[in-house]
């Protein structure tokens, strides 16, 4: 007993007894105490990647492999990243109704939006690739509107026509309308280059240009937007509107001066 109270009456002891309460307390919170915000996002991840591997497994291995190599039904999607995920899994063109036909047509998405991001998490997991865009990135309101007109008139016109109205193309294929589609899947599309489309990477087309030309299209295809030139003739541009107004206008006056010169030999006649 006498050596027990010796040592604790040791001047190190309080010091030893301090150590081992913190020692305890570090350990209890390191236990107990949430996960930093870094560790929680590197779970989600994982488990949004275990998810999508589910339902890559069920809806895309089929014609893609089941490592995304590709097959001779599907391409590969090593490095695709999570924005061709987003918008062709989005506008429901994957999963394809058939790998026949000259091009995959926009139909009804089958997934929701939380699994959409689990396959695009899965798939971007297999190789780098393009992110998903931010809300800040493909707004109307930060574009604009008259310098998306020039690019879109450039780079895009030649399918899509003057206003985004859509074009035919060679062998059954053909560019989409572009009114009505989620400013979203249009800045994927030039991102990705889906299909017959060229892709337009920020280092061939700047994140800013691709929002201007966003707004352009948000604005000629609002319902606010008046056509100053009247009867809009499908949004087709100055070439096809204007052979429109060759053929019929100079038509119509043909036709007048048909009529008008019948009518005046038949009152000679007379």
């Amino acid at each position: 007993m006498k050596k027990l109270s010796a040592r604790r009456r040791h001047p190190l002891a309080a010091v030893v007894v301090l150590l081992l309460a913190l020692a305890a307390t570090g350990g209890l919170y390191a236990a107990f105490a949430p996960a930093s915000k870094a560790q929680a996002d590197d779970t989600s991840q994982s488990l949004a990647i275990d998810e999508g591997k589910k339902l890559y497994a069920v809806g895309c291995a089929s014609c893609h492999g089941t490592g995304g190599q590709g097959t001779s039904d599907g391409p590969s999607l090593v490095g695709v990243g999570a924005a061709a995920v987003d918008f062709q899994v989005g506008t429901g063109r994957m999963p394809a109704a058939t790998s026949e036909g000259p091009q995959v047509v926009k139909k009804k998405n089958i997934y929701s939006q939380a699994e959409i991001d689990q396959l695009a998490a899965y798939i971007a997991s297999l190789g780098a690739g393009p992110n998903v865009p931010t809300s800040e990135q493909y707004d109307p309101e930060g574009g604009d509107i008259a310098k998306g007109g020039e690019l879109f008139r450039t780079n895009c016109a030649q399918c899509h026509n003057f206003t985004g109205k859509g074009g035919a193309l060679t062998k059954g294929k053909f560019a989409p309308d572009l009114e009505g589609v989620d400013p979203r899947h249009i800045y994927e599309a030039m991102q990705t280059g889906p299909q017959n489309m060229p892709s337009f990477p920020d280092t061939t087309m700047s994140g800013q240009n691709k929002q201007d030309i966003i707004a352009y299209l948000n604005a000629v295809n609002s319902d606010e937007t008046e056509n100053p030139g009247g009867l809009e003739l499908g949004g087709l541009g100055p070439v096809s509107e204007g052979l429109f107004a060759w053929i019929f206008g100079l038509g119509a006056l043909v036709a007048v001066a048909v009529w008008v010169a019948a009518r005046t030999a038949k009152a000679k006649k007379s």
